[in-house]
């Protein structure tokens, strides 16, 4: 067995919160409570409401709930539904450092299968540190081709990692669950984001459902590959893969991945981030409106240069748009939700000023570097000037991090029409002391739907 995947085992197995700094628990606190909102959020709209439906119809009798809905499921039909709801509106997190969504591909699983077997809330949050670093540093280690979308690939031997600490795999059962699961990782690429295709919204769940099973196939008798991860990405989704890039410095204090994520304090898709904070410290400090813009430059990292359709045709396109989002965040002052509804998208002056937004690539960036700007706007202006703001770590990001109150402030705007200020409040308070509940489930019910 690779020396490599030895060592994730390891990891997985021996992790718990008695042996890890208080940081690293806290970190993933505030990950749990981040990844609760986007899916609550999300379960708000009416594809997600008819598949939480199909999955209480469907999935059988099981005690996992459904967020934001009063029914439940079996663990793998709750992962599915929830998972893809809290990636509908884009206010999921992130880890720059291993290229994708680590939180959306571990936590609805994780969360779905300590309710099925009534675990601790400690044990729901080592399954979701590990489950979280190992997808992570498999990110990392890969070299992803440029027409794969990093949702859902290693998503899937996430929630395979997070369900097998739940259920006390041993560290050859482990390894075996991480093999199958790289051979069920779906092939993804950008095309639906780009075009606005919500099929794309089930990339988290088909991994959570994917991973939960690649688990209990493990238990069947079921056996992967000797190394499925070096198969799957060195010949289907990736270029290459690193094995030694995948566990340096694993386990070593302060380098746990759920410390080093961002938060997404715009709704929309990570790379217009650095460019949208850019434009608002711009604008914040020359208080300049959208008729007094000749034109907008910004250069971005080469895959970015395929979201340049300044006039998106629906809410999940726009948010995949980088003129849309530059132009609606000069002309309304807002990059929340709201800002990428459909009501929004046809407004003139946006798409006036979209159309004036030009996208270069700079082949230099890259968002796993922080040596580096990761965007840099010019804006310039009818009277002559220019404006130019560069960004390394867009707000929100662990190099230039959001407060607590943020957070916290997100989260309750989000989650408002669903669980209310007293609702939201003690999910606030609930997640601060997770490691303190005997059952988990002392928090999910919480979580439903009136």
């Amino acid at each position: 067995m690779p020396a490599y995947l030895d060592r994730l085992s390891r990891f997985v197995c021996k992790t718990n919160l008695e042996g890890l700094e208080p940081a690293t628990v806290t970190a993933a606190k505030s990950v749990v409570l981040d990844t609760i909102g986007a899916m609550l959020a999300g379960s708000r709209l009416p594809e997600n409401e008819k598949l939480a439906q199909l999955a209480a119809k469907n999935g059988g009798q099981g005690p996992s709930i459904l967020l934001g809905h009063t029914g439940s499921a079996t663990a793998v039909f709750a992962a599915l539904s929830n998972a893809t709801a809290g990636v509908a509106l884009e206010m999921d997190e992130g880890n720059r450092l291993g290229g994708g969504h680590a939180a959306i591909h571990v936590i609805p699983a994780a969360l779905a299968v300590a309710e099925e077997r009534g675990s601790s809330g400690k044990e729901f949050l080592e399954s979701v540190i590990v489950g979280y670093e190992v997808t992570s540093r498999i990110g990392t280690g890969t070299k992803v081709k440029k027409t794969v979308h990093s949702h859902g690939t290693w998503g899937t031997i996430g929630s395979a990692v997070a369900t097998a600490k739940l259920m006390g795999f041993d560290e050859s059962h482990t390894t075996v669950a991480i093999n199958i699961a790289a051979s069920m990782s779906p092939a993804n690429t950008w095309t639906p984001c780009i075009e606005g295709a919500t099929i794309r919204n089930l990339y988290p769940g088909r991994s959570g459902f994917q991973g939960i099973m690649a688990a209990q196939l493990a238990l069947c008798g079921f056996t992967g590959l000797e190394d499925g991860p070096s198969d799957i990405y060195n010949n289907i989704l990736g270029e290459s893969f690193d094995s030694e890039a995948v566990v340096r410095d694993l386990g070593v204090p302060g380098a746990y991945r759920i410390q080093q994520n961002y938060f997404k304090l715009h709704a929309c898709c990570l790379y217009n981030h650095p460019v949208l904070d850019g434009v608002q410290t711009l604008l914040a400090r020359e208080r300049f409106a959208a008729e007094d813009v000749e034109r907008i430059k910004v250069e971005a990292p080469a895959l970015a240069t395929i979201m340049t359709d300044p006039e998106p045709e629906n809410m999940l396109a726009a948010k995949f748009s980088l003129p849309y989002a530059v132009a609606t965040a000069v002309v309304h002052n807002s990059t929340d939700i709201t800002a990428f509804y459909p009501g929004r998208l046809q407004d003139p002056e946006t798409l006036s000023l979209a159309r004036r937004v030009d996208i270069v690539a700079d082949p230099d960036m890259d968002l796993r570097r922080y040596d580096y700007p990761a965007a840099k706007v010019a804006v310039s202006l009818k009277d002559g000037r220019t404006l130019t703001e560069d960004v390394i770590a867009h707000h929100g990001d662990a190099q230039n991090p959001a407060s607590r109150e943020e957070l916290v402030g997100k989260f309750n705007f989000l989650v408002q029409d669903v669980l209310g200020d007293m609702g939201a409040a003690r999910v606030v308070e609930t997640v601060g002391y997770l490691d303190a509940l005997g059952d988990i489930r002392e928090l999910t019910r919480l979580l439903k739907g009136s």
